[in-house]
C-alpha cells in the first residue's frame, strides 16, 4: 500500500496521485507539484489515503509544498494572463487565415510554456503560427488539436435536461457509450433526442445501463412465448422495462386478448436478452458517429 493525495490541475481534470510527504494535506488544499509538463498548481481533491502498489504509476513524484499565499497570487494572475494570451492568439490566427477554432489557453504555474487547445475539421499547417506566438510570449508553444467532446467539456452548458453538463461539472473521464446502450434503455434511436451537447451520444445513457442491463435479464423477449399462472400460453407483446411487467397476448374463449401481468408471475425460459438493431438503423447511425473526431484530452 502506498499512501497518496489525489490531485486535479484544471475544472473536472483527471485526478493524479501524488506523494504527501510530510506535509499536512487535506481535501480543498492548493499544492505545487512537479510533473512532465513542468511545475503545476493544483487542488487536492482527494485528502490523503492508502491505495494498492497497483493502483500508483511508478516513481510516484512528491508534492513540492503546499500552496502559499504568494503562489495563489500567482496562479491568479496566469489566470489574467490566459485571457489576454487567447486574444492574441485568435487574432494571430485570423491574420494567417487558419482554418481553426480555439477553445482555451492556458499557463503552466511556472510560465515555462503557454498551451492553445482548438479544434478543426482536418490536420492544420501552424508552422508559422507558432514561431509568431514564441515571438510574442518569449517562452514555448503547444498547440494541442482536441475533439468535440473536450470542447464541449471546457466551455461547458447546459444540456437538455436543464443542468449543467456532466462532463463540466463532475466527470473527469469520458465514458464509452454506444448506440446498443439507448436501444436497451428502449430510448428512442433518433440522433437528435439521444445526441448531447456536443452532437456525440449523450453520457449518461451509461448512468443507468448496469440497472437496465440487470432489469431486461429479467424479463421475457418481445415474441417470447410465456406460461400464466391460470395456466395460460400466450405470446409476448410487450414489455415495461422498470415496473417490471409485461403485455402478453392470450386466448380466452377463443378470442385473443391482451392481458398484463408482473413478471414474477409468469413462466419462461429465462435468456440472455440482446438487443437488436436493424441494419439500417446501425448504418444510419454509425454514419453520423462516424463523421465526428473525438480525442481525449490531458490534464
Amino acid at each position: 500500500m502506498t499512501k497518496v493525495v489525489g490531485v486535479r490541475f484544471r475544472n473536472v481534470g483527471k485526478i493524479y496521485y501524488f506523494s504527501p510527504k510530510g506535509y499536512e494535506i487535506k481535501a480543498g488544499d492548493h499544492v505545487i507539484v512537479e510533473t512532465a509538463r513542468g511545475v503545476e498548481y493544483g487542488k487536492v481533491v482527494l485528502a490523503p489515503r492508502e491505495v494498492g502498489d497497483e493502483d500508483v504509476v511508478h516513481p510516484l513524484k512528491e508534492v513540492v509544498r503546499v500552496a502559499t499565499k504568494e503562489d495563489d497570487e500567482k496562479e491568479e494572475q496566469n489566470r489574467l494572463r490566459e485571457k489576454e494570451a487567447f486574444k492574441i492568439c485568435q487574432k494571430k490566427i485570423r491574420e494567417h487565415g487558419l482554418e481553426m477554432k480555439l477553445i482555451d489557453a492556458e499557463y503552466t504555474f511556472d510560465n515555462n510554456k503557454v498551451l492553445f487547445y482548438f479544434t478543426a475539421d482536418g490536420r492544420i499547417d501552424f508552422r508559422q503560427l507558432v514561431k509568431d506566438l514564441a515571438a510574442i510570449f518569449k517562452t514555448r508553444i503547444e498547440l494541442r488539436q482536441i475533439g468535440v467532446r473536450d470542447e464541449t467539456k471546457i466551455l461547458g452548458g447546459i444540456g437538455i435536461c436543464g443542468r449543467c453538463l456532466c462532463c463540466h461539472t463532475y466527470l473527469s473521464e469520458f465514458a464509452p457509450v454506444s448506440i446498443k446502450m439507448a436501444k436497451e434503455q428502449n430510448l428512442s434511436l433518433n440522433q437528435t433526442k439521444i445526441s448531447g451537447v456536443c452532437g456525440r451520444l449523450m453520457c449518461c445513457l451509461k448512468n443507468e445501463q448496469e440497472t437496465y442491463e440487470e432489469l431486461n435479464r429479467r424479463l421475457p423477449g418481445i415474441g417470447d412465448m410465456v406460461t400464466t399462472a391460470e395456466g395460460l400460453q400466450g405470446t409476448v407483446q410487450s414489455v415495461n422495462v422498470l415496473r417490471q411487467r409485461v403485455k402478453v397476448i392470450v386466448e380466452v374463449n377463443d378470442e385473443k386478448e391482451i392481458q398484463e401481468y408482473p413478471v414474477d408471475e409468469l413462466k419462461f425460459r429465462p435468456r440472455k436478452k440482446k438487443v437488436k438493431i436493424s441494419e439500417q438503423e446501425l448504418k444510419e447511425l454509425e454514419a453520423l458517429e462516424d463523421k465526428k473526431g473525438d480525442s481525449k484530452l490531458d490534464a
